[in-house]
C-alpha cells in the first residue's frame, strides 16, 4: 500500500452532520469523503437535497435523514437508519453547530441551552452511539468533531459558543484516551475564521473584519475547500496513530 492509498475511503460509510448549507462546512467536508470514495449519510434540520445531488453525482451512495439532532430520539434514529440502510458506519463527523450572539450580562438562558443542546450534548451521544457500533463491528472507525478558534480563545458575546466549542476540545481528548484501545480515533478539527452563515456578521462589520484579517498571516478568510485535505485526512488510514488531537486549520491565526 502506498501513502496515497491510506488516504483512499472506498468502502467506508460516513456520517456527516450539519451538511445541508452548499457554502456550509459540513457539506465540503461530505463532498471530500465522498471524493475519497465514502458513502455518504447526510443529517440536517434543513433540505438535503443538493448535498444528495453532490455525493451521488461524485458516483458514491448517499442517504439523508433530516431531523433536529437536539432531540434523542433523531439522534437514535440517525444511528439506526445509516445501520439499515448502509450496513455499517465507519466514520462520524460531528460538524452540526449553532451560535447565538449577545453580550454576556444580557445573554438567555434559552440561547445557552439552545447552543449548548447541538454544540456539545448532542455531538457526545452521537459519539458514544458511534463508538457502540465501532466495538460493535470490530472494525475500529474515526470520529471527527468540528472544534473552533474558540476551542482556544474566548471570543466576544458568543459565551455558550465559546463554552461549547472549548468543551468539544476537551471531550475529544477525554474519549480519545478511552477508546484508542478499540482503535477508535477521535480527533477534531478546529476552522479558522471562515466565509460562512455564522462568520457573516464579524465580515458585514467593516473594522472587526479588517481586524481579524490583520491578524491572519494567509491576509483571508478561510474557504470552505480548506478543510477538505483535514477532514480526509483524520478520516482515513493515514492518521491511525492520531489521537486526541485539535487540528487547526486557520491560516496561521494561532500562531500570531
Amino acid at each position: 500500500m502506498t501513502v496515497l492509498d491510506s488516504f483512499k475511503l472506498d468502502g467506508r460509510v460516513a456520517i456527516v452532520t450539519g451538511c445541508a448549507r452548499s457554502n456550509g462546512l459540513g457539506y465540503a467536508m461530505a463532498e471530500a469523503l465522498a471524493e475519497a470514495g465514502a458513502s455518504i449519510v447526510g443529517a440536517d434540520v434543513g433540505d438535503l437535497k443538493d448535498a444528495e445531488k453532490t455525493v451521488r453525482n461524485l458516483g458514491v451512495k448517499f442517504y439523508g435523514v433530516q431531523g433536529d439532532l437536539a432531540k434523542p430520539a433523531e439522534r437514535t434514529r440517525l444511528i439506526r437508519e445509516t445501520k439499515s440502510k448502509m450496513g455499517r458506519i465507519d466514520i462520524l463527523i460531528n460538524n452540526a453547530g449553532i451560535i447565538r450572539r449577545a453580550p454576556a450580562l444580557e445573554f438567555s438562558e434559552k440561547d445557552w441551552d439552545d447552543v449548548m443542546e447541538v454544540n456539545l450534548k448532542a455531538a457526545f451521544f452521537l459519539a458514544q452511539a458511534a463508538g457502540q457500533v465501532f466495538v460493535e463491528q470490530g472494525t475500529g472507525g474515526k470520529i471527527v468533531n468540528t472544534a473552533s478558534m474558540l476551542s482556544f480563545q474566548g471570543g466576544i458575546t458568543v459565551p455558550s459558543y465559546t463554552a461549547s466549542k472549548s468543551a468539544i476540545a476537551g471531550l475529544t481528548r477525554a474519549l480519545a484516551n478511552e477508546w484508542a484501545k478499540h482503535k477508535i480515533n477521535v480527533n477534531a478539527i478546529a476552522p479558522g475564521y471562515m466565509a460562512t452563515d455564522n462568520t457573516a456578521p464579524l465580515r458585514a462589520d467593516a473594522a472587526r473584519s479588517a481586524a481579524i484579517l490583520e491578524r491572519i498571516p494567509a491576509g483571508r478568510w478561510g474557504e470552505n475547500n480548506d478543510l477538505k485535505g483535514a477532514v480526509v485526512f483524520l478520516s482515513s488510514r493515514a492518521s491511525d496513530y492520531v489521537n486526541g488531537h485539535i487540528l487547526a486549520v486557520d491560516g496561521g491565526w494561532l500562531a500570531r
